[in-house]
């Protein structure tokens, strides 16, 4: 399907964040290579440490690109000062969002705005500009359910506070209190549980939502959603190299140097030998968390990779250090690195299993890379994500906190063990790769989630566009 005889031109807008650009940019690649013109404003942050050109062209493929401030200057501290940094992103960056739009429209003609389903109030902007509007959901469908429901039909959630409450929503198992996003409970960060709400009521103003998980992942959540406010999945957005294509310039942004030499360390262990281990860019461990770890690894005698990124300078949090006795240990078991190309170390014959906080990204990928997962989450959808692994999926196990908030060594030592030697490791494997097949045939011609980026370009098409302001700028 192309859209090359339509001229249909589609202007993409996110913050400059890495969770929120790198999901924007591959549904962007993927629009361009199916005739749709695109343009990707985001902000300047962007401009200044991660994005260098006012262009991105892979072979035929070729975004423009456009900036707008947030509202504030590019040494403030927008993690240390998050509240700050969303009230100027729902305000400020808003206004100066307009101001380019109405610079954009005096020689674009565009067919859909599409904007980060963490930043709703761009849809307002795009509704004074006359341009029909779409959110890119980037997480689990499973979340866009939970959230939706909380805040449209509160009645179906019980006591928050209660441990052992238990949630029944359409088209999902059980629910625990425990599996549910942490940004809906009361004594969560208020700015977040805010800025959930708000997506959900913006949900009214928008024509299409677009999921980056595979409808096969989430039949039941999805179908659930189809006579309320339905959410395509166009998924998994995630690297071509993970579905088994090639990928000559990555069109992915990421804030830290990869250590490369991990592929080589991976290359001299035997197939499905190595345990993989990384919590992500945000999640700091603490010093009980290290040890714990640490130790586990130690006593269930697997060769290891370790991405232990060190945090962010100025991080107010205390983030705890490698053990001494660890790192003299390790040499010829295990190695440890700051960062690495996560797609690479997924798609390694080497490796047979990953430890994982959850995210949705790291998540998807695991999925589509085949690997078999312990899931170790902390917080917002890492929780629920943990669940669809699980219970759902079924491709691993999760490790439990003590009454202390943190694994024990011995759990995370019996969880490696049991996945990757235990009685249900052979099925878990098999399950692992039934949905890695699955989630590569939705991409194909005649798949699921071809299917519906097709239906959405076609949808985007027909619409009329206008590009005359309703307000002055």
């Amino acid at each position: 399907m192309s859209a090359d005889d339509r001229e249909v031109h589609v202007l993409m807008v996110t913050a400059a964040m890495q969770g929120q650009l790198n999901p924007m940019l591959r549904f962007a690649k993927r629009l361009v290579s199916n005739g749709v013109h695109v343009t990707l404003a985001t902000t300047e942050l962007a401009r200044q440490r991660m994005l260098k050109h006012n262009t991105l062209s892979s072979q035929n493929t070729t975004i423009q690109l456009e900036f707008f401030s947030d509202g504030l200057s590019l040494e403030f501290d927008r993690e240390k000062n998050f509240e700050l940094f969303v009230e100027s992103l729902r305000t400020k960056a808003s206004r100066n969002l307009s101001y380019l739009v109405s610079n954009l429209t005096k020689n674009n003609n565009f067919s859909c705005m599409i904007v980060n389903g963490f930043m709703p109030w761009w849809v307002d902007v795009a509704a004074d500009h006359g341009i029909p509007a779409a959110m890119l959901w980037n997480q689990a469908s499973a979340i866009y359910s939970i959230y939706y429901h909380y805040f449209k039909h509160p009645n179906l959630f019980p006591d928050l506070e209660n441990p052992n409450g238990i949630v029944e929503l359409p088209g999902m198992p059980l629910l625990k209190i425990e599996d549910l996003p942490s940004f809906i409970f009361p004594t969560e960060n208020a700015c977040m549980t805010k800025l959930v709400s708000e997506f959900v009521q913006y949900l009214d103003k928008v024509k299409w939502v677009l999921g980056v998980s595979v409808y096969e992942l989430e039949k039941n959540i999805v179908n659930s959603m189809a006579s309320l406010t339905p959410i395509l999945s166009i998924g998994p957005l995630v690297s071509p190299f993970l579905l088994g294509k090639e990928e000559t310039v990555p069109f992915k942004v990421d804030m830290w140097t990869a250590e490369d030499y991990c592929i080589e360390w991976l290359d001299n262990q035997l197939p499905s030998s190595v345990f993989y281990v990384s919590f992500g860019s945000m999640k700091v461990l603490s010093q009980k968390q290290m040890d714990n770890i640490a130790t586990g690894l130690k006593k269930s005698n697997k060769p290891f990779l370790w991405v232990a990124k060190p945090p962010e300078k100025g991080c107010e949090m205390k983030a705890g250090e490698l053990p001494s006795w660890f790192l003299e240990e390790k040499e010829g078991i295990g190695l440890v690195v700051k960062w690495c190309s996560q797609e690479k170390v997924l798609m390694h014959q080497a490796v047979a299993c990953f430890m994982t906080h959850c995210g949705w990204s790291s998540t998807l990928e695991t999925v589509v890379a085949g690997v078999p997962v312990i899931a170790y989450p902390e917080w917002t959808d890492q929780l629920t994500n943990a669940k669809l692994l699980t219970d759902v999926f079924k491709v691993g196990v999760r490790i439990r906190n003590g009454e202390d908030g943190v694994a024990s060594a011995e759990d995370v030592e019996r969880r490696i063990v049991e996945v990757i030697d235990g009685p249900g490791a052979v099925e878990i494997k098999k399950r692992a790769m039934e949905l890695k097949e699955a989630a590569k045939e939705a991409m194909e011609v005649g798949g699921s989630s071809e299917h519906n980026f097709n239906q959405f370009i076609d949808e985007i098409a027909r619409k009329p566009c206008h590009t005359e302001s309703t307000h002055d700028v």
